[in-house]
């Protein structure tokens, strides 16, 4: 999991030119599910990112253009805790959509602090070229994780997420 560079298959290489996951001494954290989570979100994430700049977008703006495209009319409170962000954090993500007229934020009128959020033509548009890179990465993920794996695998990731408070 560790040894490989976002899926093209290349390990990566210490200073001693050895892959780093036969070089490095991780100790306990070579069995820890922390650890090993952490490593693989980092090498899904990277790839993922490779994948989406081909098409100058930023892989964070996918979960957000998806979550608001399938529930028109979202607001922002409600999008950060679907996203799992604390919502200083995905601020700075609506903002940018917004101002690249990907998003369209409307406050509501019986309460000035909420916004609404909807995703424009152009971010319709902006999130199907990004659908279509995650569907290419995905499948790279189908490979390695295995078509017979992958649905009890999605189970314990949404058991860890849901469990750990």
């Amino acid at each position: 999991m560790h040894g490989t560079n976002g899926g093209t298959g290349r390990a990566r290489r210490g200073k001693s030119g050895k892959p780093v996951a036969e070089s490095m001494n991780f100790g306990p954290l070579a069995h820890w599910v922390g650890f090993n989570l952490r490593m693989a979100q980092e090498s899904a994430f990277q790839e993922f990112s490779r994948r989406s700049q081909e098409i100058g977008e930023s892989p964070g703006r996918f979960a957000a253009l998806t979550l608001i495209a399938r529930n028109p009319g979202i607001s922002q409170t409600e999008l950060s805790q679907a996203a799992g962000r604390d919502k200083s954090s995905l601020t700075p993500v609506i903002e940018d959509l917004v101002r690249r007229g990907l998003v369209e934020r409307k406050r509501m009128r019986d309460d000035r602090r909420t916004y609404r959020l909807n995703v424009t033509a152009i971010g319709n548009k902006t999130l199907t070229q990004l659908t279509r890179c995650a569907r290419r990465h995905e499948r790279n993920l189908d490979g390695i994780i295995g078509l017979r794996d992958r649905k009890r695998f999605i189970q314990i990731l949404k058991k860890i997420a849901a469990e750990i408070e």
